[in-house]
């Protein structure tokens, strides 16, 4: 597995994985699939791992910990402080303060099982608290030994500045697909190239609509978070699968899936995907697709595929970054 460089002197693997479904949101999980999962992810070089504390609550983060405490110098760790969370996993709403930064950190290392976290991210922008303060906290952690690198989640090109301007960001994550190519008209990716921030790009396949996995809704379990999300009710998902059709044409070209050419394609906008999976012949399959070479009129033709112009539904129910500098 080639790796790709996030910021400055940070290095993962061309693609990663998001391990967020292996505890939450996607119906029934299989602890054991999910364990052999992330160890065969490190096997075959997939060595940049992403989670959050958000994620079970904390249950995400106790999974990888215990899958790869004995292996971690061969693992990649991302995680993010989430929205102000008790103990207990009780939700209190964004906190991007210093002090909770700081708690939280040492509570994710706490259920990781280690002792520092490669790379830090502040999940979602507090908009009551500066971006400074936000950042200061992060790097306060930096100086500490705890974190090696910081970055930020759905942060606007605005931001993004201010933040460079107090510690360098590592990355910035954001969700980046064929059907979710914001940052590269609202100057989120521009403005990350300019600061030499690496970009990750969350939900690389659609949260499963770019693979030839889910083809109709009653494949999803009764308690899929997805049923709720705009592109997956019933008129705007078959619209979008009708797009994501043509796409089989070009794949067969390669020989490839669905999956790995919109991966490719991601990376070869220079972004660092990290499509989720729990099961070892799926990751397998998304590996793979770093092997994929796209000339520029391939790209194109994979753009002109799926016309944004014609994708049914917003993205999710989250805030994306607006432009706004916050």
């Amino acid at each position: 597995m080639r790796s790709l460089p996030l910021g400055d002197g940070l290095h993962v693997s061309a693609i990663g994985l998001g391990a967020m479904g292996m505890s939450a949101y996607y119906g029934p999980t299989d602890e054991t699939e999910a364990i052999a999962t992330l160890r065969h992810a490190l096997d075959i070089g997939v060595n940049f791992i992403d989670t959050a504390e958000a994620y079970g609550p904390f249950e995400n983060e106790k999974l990888i910990g215990r899958a790869l405490g004995n292996r971690r110098d061969e693992v990649i760790i991302a995680t993010k402080a989430s929205a102000e969370m008790d103990d207990d996993g009780t939700i209190r709403g964004r906190n991007g303060t210093p002090e909770y930064i700081r708690r939280a950190a040492e509570r994710s290392l706490r259920h990781l099982g280690m002792d520092v976290i490669d790379l830090y991210y502040l999940h979602r922008v507090d908009p009551n608290v500066p971006i400074e303060e936000s950042v200061g906290g992060l790097a306060e952690l930096v100086r500490a030994g705890k974190v090696r690198h910081i970055g930020l989640s759905e942060a606007s090109a605005g931001t993004l500045r201010r933040a460079q301007a107090v510690h360098p960001i590592a990355a910035v994550q954001s969700e980046f697909s064929l059907f979710a190519r914001d940052m590269l008209h609202n100057n989120e990716k521009a403005t990350a190239d300019e600061l030499g921030i690496g970009i990750v790009g969350f939900s690389p396949l659609g949260r499963g609509t770019l693979t030839d996995g889910i083809r109709s809704l009653d494949e999803l379990s009764p308690d899929d978070a997805r049923r709720g999300l705009p592109r997956f009710q019933p008129d705007a998902f078959a619209a979008n699968r009708r797009l994501v059709d043509h796409l089989e044409v070009l794949a067969s070209e390669h020989g490839a899936t669905v999956a790995q050419i919109a991966l490719a394609w991601v990376i070869s906008e220079g972004v660092v995907p990290i499509p989720g999976t729990r099961h070892r012949s799926r990751l397998d399959e998304n590996a793979h697709a770093a092997e994929l070479h796209l000339t520029d009129a391939e790209r194109t033709r994979i753009s002109e595929a799926l016309p944004q112009a014609e994708i049914i539904g917003s993205r999710d129910g989250i805030d994306a970054p607006s432009g706004v500098d916050r």
